[in-house]
């Protein structure tokens, strides 16, 4: 039994193999950034994370993995989002084309589509996205977020 209080938790992408990549570049130091739509948090009516916030990484099994702190919080268009925002999610993207063209293959794809509640939901230059910036404080279960 743990004696800290329950986190929210902090679910990159939907369970399956991009979100066992995700975790492992967060436990590996390469993911210190991640971008969502403000459209998801509006609907799910999720207010934004305080800079501040702790909450627990998610694996795809539904474990928790690490604990991060949220260190900034911007909302931002998506063509305004620069290259060092990019190279700080950790995928691999040298380019904010290269990060932008896997980022709306995601957000146009259908698990994202149903999540909004909008079929045919696209994005452009003017998609209000929300650009956070967290550091890992606290791993939990390291070992379990290295396994695919």
């Amino acid at each position: 039994m743990s004696n800290r209080e329950p986190l929210k938790p902090f679910l990159l992408a939907f369970p399956g193999p991009l979100r066992d990549r995700l975790v492992a570049a967060v436990l590996s130091g390469a993911k210190v950034s991640t971008t969502g739509l403000l459209a998801e948090y509006e609907a799910e009516r999720e207010e934004l994370p305080p800079v501040g916030e702790r909450s627990a990484v998610i694996d795809s099994a539904g474990r928790e993995i690490a604990v991060v702190e949220v260190t900034e919080v911007r909302i931002l268009r998506l063509g305004d989002v620069d290259l060092q925002h990019a190279i700080d999610e950790g995928e691999g993207d040298t380019s904010v084309a290269a990060w932008r063209a896997t980022h709306e293959r995601f957000w146009q794809g259908e698990e994202m589509r149903e999540a909004l509640g909008d079929p045919a939901f696209t994005v452009d230059d003017d998609t209000l996205v929300v650009a956070e910036r967290f550091r890992v404080v606290e791993l939990l279960d390291p070992v379990a977020g290295t396994q695919g």
